[in-house]
């Protein structure tokens, strides 16, 4: 009996000790980062700074924050919420967990051989079957005529130089800011049928970027994919935005 109650007493002050830390503070991570950032002590607080030069400038995220009023695929609704935490520090748990649901061609995205092709799809190629060596580094920008979609009389206006394999297409839909607008617009420049079989056919070009969020015009949405994405390692990635292509070459 006395070793029974032994072990009720010990539970009973280890539950104690249990609730008294949990009523002095919700996780024991925030007294340390109290002392950290010298909270109540008058010090500045924390700023998160979001960079997008790395290594002397060697290496430069073109990429796009994912945004609630970023534009989507055929709504005027935008993104939405694509973030929520199911579980927080602030409520209790022990570490902060977030989740996101989405659709994959969301912002800036890379299309897979198997988007428009069946066989492909089936076969498994995914966008990990990619050549990351194609998808990073050096890029050639160059603007594009305002007054159109990249036919093929654009593509040998531009005279981009034999060997360059990555090029960034510089549009109409980076003065308009259509990436900056949360409604859908049909009417972003892109490529015509003509203009991605030019380029297969007259280029070293392995990466093509344009700024919306499709490479191909919207008129010719399905062909242009299938002149990029036929032979596999022609690829079509989907570059949206415009801000830190100020840095990169520009013809």
């Amino acid at each position: 009996m006395a070793k029974i109650v032994g072990l009720m007493l010990l539970v009973q002050i280890l539950f104690l000790a249990a609730t008294g830390a949990a009523a002095s503070s919700a996780h024991p991570a925030y007294e340390e980062e109290a002392a950290a950032c010298g909270v109540g002590g008058g010090e500045e607080e924390l700023v998160v700074i979001r960079r997008e030069e790395y290594d002397g400038g060697r290496i430069l995220d073109i990429t796009h924050a994912y945004r609630e009023d970023m534009p989507s695929w055929e709504t005027d609704e935008g993104l939405g919420q694509f973030l929520c935490f199911p579980r927080s520090m602030k409520n209790g748990s022990l570490a902060n967990n977030s989740e996101m649901k989405m659709g994959t061609h969301s912002g800036t995205h890379v299309d897979a051989p198997g988007h428009v092709f069946q066989h492909y799809f089936e076969a498994g190629f995914d966008v990990d079957t990619l050549d990351l060596e194609v998808l990073n580094g050096p890029a050639l920008l160059v603007d594009v005529p305002r007054d159109k979609n990249i036919t093929a009389e654009v593509m040998e206006s531009l005279h981009i130089p034999k060997g360059v394999r990555r090029v960034l297409f510089r549009t109409l839909n980076t003065d308009r800011k259509l990436m900056w607008k949360k409604e859908y617009h049909t009417d972003y420049v892109g490529f015509m049928k003509d203009g991605a079989q030019w380029l297969v056919d007259n280029t070293d070009i392995k990466l093509v970027g344009v700024d919306y969020l499709s490479v191909a015009a919207y008129a010719d949405l399905i062909p242009s994919h299938l002149v990029f994405l036929k032979s596999r390692d022609q690829l079509c990635w989907l570059f949206s935005g415009n801000h830190p292509c100020g840095s990169l070459k520009t013809r």
